[in-house]
Formats: C-alpha cells, structure tokens, sequence
C-alpha cells in the first residue's frame, strides 16, 4: 500500500549511479529465482568465498560466464571443485542491456553494445553482510547492472576515493535495478543490513538474491 501511495521514483544517487525501483516484473524475478536456483547447483556449486586472509564471506556466492576469486577471474573454480562454470546465457545478457537502456535512456547510451560476460549471483541470508568495496577485478570499464530480488537491503554507495563518507544509503527492494558507470564506476559500495521476511512469499524465497552483470575485458 505505502508504494502505491508513495511510489518510489529513478534518481541519480551519483554521476553514472541511477537506481530504478521496481524494474523487474515479479514474473521476471520468479525466472530469476528459478535459474538462480539452478547455477546454485553446479556445475561449480554456490559457497562462502574464502579471503586470502583467511576470512571467508557471510554471503554465498555462485558464478556464471567467468568464476571470480579474490581477486582474480578464471574459467573454472580452481579454489572449489576446478570446475568449469556455466556460461553466461545470452538472455541474460540482453536483460543487462535493457537495464542499461532503463538507468541511462534509450539513446545515445552505448547500451546496445553493452556486452557482459559474466555475472556474480551473492545470496544473502539474514545475517549476511557485505563490507565496502570496488569493483575492479575486470579490465573493462563498463557499467556494472545490479538487480536485487528477495529480501530489502540497504544498499551503501559511497565515493571512489575511501571506504568512507560521503556516501548515500540507499533501500533495494525486490525488484529494483541499480547501475554504475562512468564516473561512479569505481565507487566503494556494501550492504551494511538485510531486511529480513520483507520478501513477497510468492517469490519461494528466504533471503536475498543480487545478481551483478560485468563486463571482464577477459578473452580466453
């Protein structure tokens, strides 16, 4: 009722950083759950990542496309099983260039050569956390597209320079989109808390999904 009343509108949270509330059709993120489900699985199955300082991650995780370790991307799980990973569907793919389109505007975004290759699905539960950090494992500067599915986060996006202020807290609900690109691309970002049973129960989830789309600039 509330987002009826108040509905959630696209903001630009940062140059480059646009969330767009309630993207995903609940059709759409039930598929998602679905094939979520399934890479959860295997061939490389979803685990805690152990840090090389020993520390392992609140948050699962399970990859598609290309595998990611700390802090480097391969083609199979070396760290897990030596699997080789799923790869990345083509319609997932293509979901990751319609979010773009959708953050940044029809035209003139480049978003039709957007080209991700792989995607990092981070399941959380209750307690899980994920502590301030860049994306820059890839060597491609693209967009990252974030969708969140499940449980509300709070989602902290900070600036590129420090771990800490200024940033922005921003609420993800299932559903939502956020990209960042451009200037943003390199921002320190978390999830400092999840929402637990704030999930629609139509869903068959307990818990929060993100899935992140990358481009590597890896080539085999």
């Amino acid at each position: 009722m509330s987002a009826e009343l108040f509905p959630r509108e696209r903001a630009e949270v940062a140059p480059g950083a646009v969330h767009v509330p309630g993207w995903l059709s609940p059709a759409r993120q039930r598929e998602l759950v679905v094939s979520c489900r399934r890479w959860a699985r295997g061939p490389v199955p979803i685990r805690h990542t152990k840090l090389p300082g020993g520390g392992v991650m609140s948050v699962m995780t399970v990859c598609v496309g290309w595998h990611w370790q700390p802090y480097r991307y391969t083609r199979t799980a070396d760290d897990v099983n030596g699997a080789r990973v799923a790869g990345l569907p083509d319609w997932l793919a293509e979901l990751g260039r319609e979010a773009l389109a959708a953050a940044y505007g029809g035209t003139g975004t480049g978003h039709g050569a957007y080209a991700p290759d792989t995607a990092l699905v981070n399941f959380y539960d209750g307690d899980a956390r994920m502590g301030m950090h860049q994306d820059k494992d890839e060597r491609s500067g693209a967009p990252v597209v974030s969708l969140s599915i499940g449980d509300t986060c709070v989602f902290r996006f900070g600036n590129t320079e420090n771990r800490g202020r200024p940033y922005t807290d921003v609420e993800l609900v299932s559903g939502d989109l956020f990209v960042f690109g451009g200037a943003s691309r390199f921002a320190y970002h978390g999830v400092p808390r999840v929402l637990p049973g704030t999930a629609d129960t139509a869903l068959g989830l307990a818990g929060r999904l993100n899935i992140t789309l990358r481009e590597t600039g890896l080539r085999d």
